[in-house]
């Protein structure tokens, strides 16, 4: 007899979005991330949920959320099979254990609050647990932060954060791509997320040491 030939196990990306304003990058980081064939695990804390209704005027409801997930993305369901969702409340979800076969986290948009749970190991909602357990397996870990100005409390646990292993990643677009529309400026920052862990994508124009290239790319008119 002939051994059945075993499935691969999923590995996906948990994505974590926190109440800060910026869920347009949020948005960006999903849309690439399954456009490069990744899995993906999403965790939409309640601030959040305010957030995305106040920034695009959708609901993001936990029994309707693969209707709401692709309305904002601008997708259709079809284009959601390999992503699940895990409400912020729900502690025994797959990826709060280490044992979860997830590649890492990207925590996109940030709050200082966020932030300051992670640094601390509050682990106050499946959000902060899932980056604290994201951080003690050694797995990578970025996280998008998202206000303006930064007081130093703030700022000592970015520290701390870069300490233990974490990417800080702010969201902090550049405009040597040519970028100057606002989906551009928000694509350069996930494109930046994404390059911190390997995941590839063509959101923006890469630098290649070439004055004034990205203004004459041919999709510019130039």
């Amino acid at each position: 007899m002939g051994t059945a030939k075993q499935q691969p196990v999923r590995q996906p990306w948990v994505v974590g979005v926190s109440g800060a304003s910026g869920t347009p990058y949020a948005a960006s980081v999903i849309r690439a991330l399954l456009a490069a064939g990744e899995a993906v695990d999403l965790v939409v804390s309640r601030a959040a949920r305010l957030t995305i209704l106040d920034e695009t005027g959708i609901s993001f409801r936990d029994a309707h959320w693969r209707e709401d997930l692709a309305a904002w993305l601008g997708t259709g369901p079809e284009g959601l099979d390999d992503v699940r969702y895990w409400s912020a409340g729900d502690f025994a979800a797959g990826p709060s254990s280490g044992s979860y076969p997830a590649k890492g986290m990207l925590v996109v948009p940030a709050t200082t609050g966020a932030v300051a749970g992670i640094a601390l190991g509050l682990s106050k909602d499946l959000l902060q647990r899932v980056a604290s357990v994201t951080l003690k397996e050694r797995r990578p870990l970025v996280v998008c932060v998202r206000e303006a100005p930064l007081n130093g409390v703030t700022l000592k646990h970015l520290v701390e954060l870069d300490a233990q292993g974490a990417v800080v990643l702010p969201a902090s677009p550049g405009f040597y791509a040519g970028g100057s529309t606002v989906r551009e400026l928000v694509d350069f920052v996930a494109g930046r997320v994404l390059d911190a862990v390997g995941v590839p994508h063509s959101l923006y124009v890469r630098w290649e040491g070439e004055l004034g290239a990205a203004a004459r790319r041919p999709d510019r008119g130039e």
